[in-house]
């Protein structure tokens, strides 16, 4: 099966349970879904099983959307259990939102594999290098602005989401802190947007790549049982189990880390993801 041995099947299958506990641990320490983790080892296992490269990014981002799902509400529960999430502001982004992710995955299905790639790294790197070398009077004000406002970043949220196959975080984080708001309730606040991201970009993903097992039939991850749409099943029950256990610790750490070491774990952790596929796009 995938034209490799079973002990290359067990070696992936053992890289993606303990990828799913960094990808759990992340996504409650950082309140991020955990895509940005998922996604890169993903590309990995699906370029070791010969998964054509117009298709390989796509599929990463499909499943780490549905692996996003169960880790955001278990971290969103822990945060919202912390009295840390602003539920205002998930109120007004939830419309947009959901509308951004959307006509994402509508743009996933027609795009070119370098544009998953491209807006990795610039939204990846954009936000690692904020975090790392920014200031604290680098604000954009003391409050947030108007609802209008808000709820436009919130599709583009959600747009951008969908095409990296994250939960938001990153780009909520970075929101909500340019508008002075404390990085805990921000992190705390993010891990509810994955839920608002990851359910409706799943399915959107499903969509996207329902014709494409037709187009690579001679590929066995985009057949079923093996994958539905742009999701693999396999990365998807094996992400799961450790993902879902890590994701309350990753939280609780969060809330003991103080503001400027958090600060620079998430912005390290960033602009290592955006280096990475910075040298994919100019290998490519």
């Amino acid at each position: 099966m995938f034209g490799i041995s079973p002990s290359e099947l067990a070696l992936l299958a053992a890289a993606l349970l303990v990828g799913g506990a960094v990808t759990g641990f992340m996504a409650g320490i950082f309140g991020v879904g955990g895509g940005a983790v998922a996604v890169p080892v993903l590309y990995e296992l699906f370029r070791i099983l010969g998964v054509p490269d117009e298709v390989r990014m796509p599929l990463c981002i499909g499943t780490s959307l549905a692996i996003i799902i169960p880790t955001s509400i278990r971290s969103y529960r822990t945060h919202l259990a912390k009295g840390a999430v602003d539920t205002s502001i998930l109120r007004l982004w939830a419309v947009p939102v959901v509308v951004g992710v959307v006509m994402g995955s509508v743009v996933a299905r027609y795009a070119p594999p370098d544009l998953f790639k491209a807006v990795f790294v610039i939204v990846a790197g954009f936000s690692g290098l904020r975090l790392l070398v920014g200031k604290d009077s680098w604000r954009l004000g003391t409050t947030l602005p108007s609802n209008p406002v808000v709820v436009v970043c919130g599709w583009i949220i959600g747009v951008l989401s969908s095409l990296m196959g994250i939960g938001g975080g990153m780009l909520s984080n970075m929101f909500m802190t340019f508008y002075s708001r404390p990085i805990h309730q921000a992190v705390a606040t993010s891990s509810g947007l994955g839920i608002l991201i990851s359910i409706p970009g799943a399915l959107g993903y499903i969509y996207a790549g329902w014709p494409r097992a037709a187009q690579y039939p001679d590929v066995a991850a985009l057949q079923p049982p093996f994958a539905i749409g742009y999701i693999s099943l396999l990365g998807f029950l094996l992400f799961i189990p450790t993902s879902v256990w890590m994701a309350p610790i990753g939280a609780r750490v969060a809330h003991a880390l103080s503001k400027r070491r958090l600060e620079l774990a998430f912005g390290t952790f960033l602009l290592v993801i955006s280096l990475r596929f910075l040298y994919s796009l100019i290998v490519s």
